[in-house]
């Protein structure tokens, strides 16, 4: 948009390739670095809680955290601010900082003409929204390592993403881009700020909402059919390569096809599924999901591990299994739990954010596999079968990033189901399951041997607030305590160290510390995670901590004149705009689970508060739904709750009967689209729900046995006793 003003600042080979996205799967070869040998004072990073900004400490780059200090700073010393945001597991992030930010003289070229700051885009997300808005509005691209260079002021005026050193090919480098920026400050400074209200028009336009008329059911097919138009037929997913996780798509075909019952929304929804699960993508090993896949046929994974893929794939796998019966996902839901309860949960309860993509200085290393290495490992014939099995070669099919070429590394994936391959073994499916397990104990007991890529163990609310509602969600269809339990635990963590004084969210936790005003994400997340947390367990303590923080999410995020909430609080930190978005990227935004979560709130509880703030922010976003559907498919999950209706199920009994618990497990693990659960338990002498939900005040138990009430819109059926006759009601 602004390309064309731009360029006479700047010669044309810095704009030109300065903000391009690194997804491809050919990145140079980072040189192992060890960072405890490099003889460089500290900067002020070293005083920071976050596991990336810790990363840079050692820089000899004169790094400040975001804050005051660094702006007042620039001012006093008329310099232009270099922001830097990136994030710990993020591969080209780490290229640029040894090519560039490790280097002397690129670090004395910014310490003499700017003031540096670095900033972890998952602690500062509204941050990071606003630059790469701005990337993308000045160059067309975005990514990671996000390059801005502003005025004091906070202004834009020139942006990128990743640079070397020296310039390669077209390609610019630090060593020219720093002094050509540094002579256009000093010298043309007024056509260099003449882009700047361009830039803040345009910011303020695509930040400001106002209410148009509420969706219609038209969105639904039309996000169906432009699903359908880039679906691929072959290995499943959408598009071509690079490929990215889309679970909230999966989720919304899902309750699309149990609503129409068109087969090609299942269909796109198992081939994806099952794709990605035998593909690369997946850690065969040791289970989880990696970032994405750099190819169509989900082979060559982009290595980093996030929680937030973990997190949302599960609810993916969970919904397919409730639909299909199919236990391929439940099983690869068990799997994703198994990852993340043994590698990414803290001894206090909280999860992890992510584990890095390289170790030793090479992408992907830990997990590939050479023939000699699997051979060595479990024996000549054993290694045979599964060589076999996980369709490894000698030549290998992982190229070196350096030369390009194979060198014997494979990314261990399977191409067809387990019957094909029993058969290709000739050994029965039984069998092969127990080959397959003795094989990967065998084989991660050796990976435990190398050296671990980097864990990001700070701790995020908003990411712990959607495996929150995964964990609750696989409690309920699968039917394991286990992950209730976790589930609670990591709620009660949240509540406990990532609230302030006044019961205000904070956003992140490390090293006993917490720290930093949370962002919308945290309070909808949390929320999200609160309602799935009651309806697993029933326990009204988490219903009423969701309602505590939907009130303050209203309060301090709520666009009264345009509808839907900002994604900072009235209170935050103010910027040279007030974000507010509502496409969804690698995770649901914010203001499309405040939709989902509060058609539920209103559900659960009767009070139309909630309702007139979902459908504020439906028309606050209802152009863009119209536009593109398939980019807001979290937003439209909670449409749907308008659109098709939802039952609101609540059950009357004795919370200490066996035979409770057993209705209950069966009412859980149903798949019923925009389902409402609630529980009163009459072993209490006065249920704390009817205090919540007053609506549910004269639902009683009949003859002293469990009771079923099912309502739709608080309008409710004949109570019954009988299981069978409320699922056919249910289901009707």
């Amino acid at each position: 948009m602004f390309y064309k003003q731009i360029t006479h600042l700047l010669f044309s080979c810095l704009m030109m390739y300065g903000c391009e996205k690194k997804t491809d799967s050919n990145p140079k070869r980072m040189e192992k670095v060890d960072k405890k040998q490099t003889k460089i004072k500290g900067n002020r990073l070293a005083q920071e809680k976050s596991p990336y900004l810790l990363q840079h400490a050692n820089n000899p780059v004169d790094w400040y955290p975001w804050g005051e200090e660094a702006f007042a700073k620039a001012k006093a010393l008329d310099r232009p601010v270099f922001l830097s945001i990136g994030y710990s597991t993020c591969h080209w992030c780490h290229v640029m900082e040894h090519e560039s930010f490790e280097d002397e003289e690129v670090a004395n070229l910014m310490n003499q003409h700017f003031i540096s700051i670095k900033v972890d885009r998952e602690e500062r997300p509204e941050i990071d929204h606003v630059y790469m808005s701005v990337c993308r509005a000045m160059t067309g691209r975005g990514g990671w390592p996000l390059t801005i260079i502003m005025t004091p002021d906070k202004e834009p005026f020139f942006s990128g993403t990743y640079f070397p050193k020296n310039s390669r090919g077209n390609r610019p480098g630090m060593m020219q881009l720093i002094p050509s920026i540094a002579k256009n400050w000093q010298q043309d400074r007024e056509n260099l700020f003449g882009n700047i209200s361009k830039i803040k028009d345009y910011l303020k336009r695509t930040n400001t909402k106002s209410m148009g008329d509420f969706p219609d059911e038209s969105v639904l097919k039309d996000g169906f059919s432009q699903f359908l138009k880039r679906y691929d037929h072959e290995f499943g997913g959408f598009g071509k390569a690079p490929k990215f996780p889309s679970p909230q798509d999966f989720i919304f075909l899902l309750k699309y096809y149990h609503k129409t019952k068109d087969e090609s929304a299942l269909i796109m929804v198992e081939n994806s599924l099952k794709h990605m699960r035998r593909g690369g993508i997946w850690d065969h090993i040791g289970f989880g999901f990696h970032r994405y896949s750099t190819d169509r046929e989900w082979l060559t994974p982009h290595f980093e591990k996030m929680l937030y893929d973990q997190a949302m794939l599960s609810l993916a796998y969970l919904e397919t299994y409730q639909i299909t019966g199919n236990e391929f996902y439940a099983e690869t839901a068990r799997d994703i739990f198994t990852y993340v309860l043994r590698d990414m949960t803290s001894p206090e309860g909280g999860f992890y954010s992510a584990e890095d993509a390289d170790s030793e200085g090479e992408e992907g290393l830990f997990y590939l596999w050479t023939v000699d290495e699997v051979n060595h490992i479990l024996g000549i014939e054993d290694g045979k079968r599964f060589i076999t099995a996980y369709n490894m070669t000698e030549k290998g099919n992982f190229r070196d990033e350096a030369t390009r070429q194979f060198n014997g590394k494979n990314i261990i994936h399977q191409k067809g189901n387990l019957k094909g391959l029993s058969r290709n073994l000739k050994i029965s499916e039984k069998e092969l399951r127990k080959f397959i397990q003795s094989c990967r104990t065998k084989l991660m007991e050796e990976r435990k041997k190398r050296i671990h890529p980097l864990k990001d163990d700070k701790i995020l609310t908003d990411w712990n607030g959607l495996m929150i509602a995964a964990l609750s969600k696989g409690a309920s269809v699968l039917k394991e305590p286990t992950y209730l339990k976790s589930a609670e635990k990591a709620a009660d963590f949240v509540v406990k160290n990532l609230r302030d004084s006044k019961g205000k969210l904070l956003k992140r936790y490390r090293n006993g510390d917490a720290g930093l005003d949370g962002h919308l994400d945290d309070y909808a997340f949390m929320v999200w995670g609160l309602l799935n947390l009651y309806e697993a367990g029933f326990d009204t303590k988490q219903l009423n901590r969701a309602i505590k923080l939907s009130e303050i999410m209203e309060k301090d995020f709520n666009d009264n004149e345009g509808g839907g909430f900002f994604l900072g609080s009235d209170q935050s930190e103010k910027l040279i705009i007030r974000a507010k978005t509502g496409y969804d990227g690698a995770i649901p935004s914010g203001n499309s689970i405040a939709v989902l979560i509060f058609n539920r709130l209103y559900r659960m509880t009767g009070n139309l508060r909630w309702a007139n703030l979902s459908e504020k922010t439906l028309r606050s976003f209802s152009k863009d739904l119209k536009q593109m559907p398939s980019g807001y498919t979290a937003m439209i999950l909670g449409f749907m709750y308008d659109a098709y209706g939802s039952k609101e199920i609540v059950v009357v009994a004795n919370g200490r009967h066996e035979e409770t618990q057993l209705l209950l497990e069966e009412l859980q693990s149903l798949y019923i689209p925009q389902k409402i659960m609630l529980f009163k338990d009459t072993n209490k002498r006065r249920d704390p729900l009817t205090k919540i939900a007053s609506w549910t005040e004269n639902h009683s138990a009949q003859n002293n046995k469990p009771t079923i009430y099912i309502c739709e819109d608080f309008a409710c059926s004949l109570p019954t006793t009988d299981l069978k006759k409320a699922i056919e009601l249910i289901q009707n």
